[in-house]
């Protein structure tokens, strides 16, 4: 790395930091404006490199916009495995098992509303994104919704001869509601009936499983 890479007035960082520290740029843009914000140029200007710095660790903006993606998907995981977290009840068991079903919807929905941004750009993927195929570990928003479906089948709640499959109609219920409330027509929607509207979702799923 140059010395043109360093920011003004500070030490020479090791090019991982730059790196690192442009991705950490990217999702504090994206959680400001959405994925249209995750700029290079402004990222740089954050981290307190040159531009051309950029091009030392991402071939385009695509390539920056596609590890914010990523990390914006993690955070919505991480807040869905923290609402699992708080749910009490051992593995297995019906009501349990069915509370740590509500709680993952319930995230989802919370983060749609509390980081608008950052919701928008986890779904915002550039074509060269490999976001599935790169991400093979159960800490996923699709990987915790169909452990938490396991574990309804486990219980006894859900047929397993209905399980192939299910999480996508239950995702599509849900992330459908986060749009319309989100960003859609009914985005103008009072905080009570927005409420309603997003335990009506859930209560329609629970009662499509049983």
């Amino acid at each position: 790395m140059t010395a043109a890479e360093e920011a003004p007035r500070s030490r020479r960082r090791p090019r991982g930091d730059v790196r690192a520290g442009l991705v950490a740029a990217g999702v504090e843009l994206a959680r400001a404006g959405g994925p249209d914000a995750v700029v290079l140029r402004e990222a740089t200007r954050i981290v307190g490199v040159v531009p051309n710095a950029a091009y030392r660790h991402f071939a385009d903006r695509d390539e920056l916009l596609a590890e914010v993606c990523t990390a914006a998907m993690h955070e919505l995981a991480d807040r869905m495995a923290a609402g699992i977290a708080r749910v009490r009840g051992k593995r297995g068991t019906p009501a349990a098992a069915q509370r740590r079903l509500g709680a993952i919807g319930t995230a989802y929905l919370e983060f749609a509303r509390a980081e608008p941004g950052l919701f928008a750009t986890a779904f915002a993927v550039p074509r060269q994104h490999e976001y599935a195929a790169r991400d093979t570990t159960d800490r996923t928003p699709l990987g915790l919704l169909r452990a938490t479906l396991d574990e309804l089948v486990e219980a006894g709640v859900l047929d397993p001869q209905r399980r192939e499959g299910i999480e996508y109609p239950i995702w599509s219920l849900v992330h459908g509601t986060a749009v319309l409330t989100g960003r859609g027509p009914l985005r103008d929607t009072s905080d009570a009936e927005l409420r309603r509207i997003e335990a009506r979702t859930l209560a329609f799923i629970a009662a499509g499983l049983a």
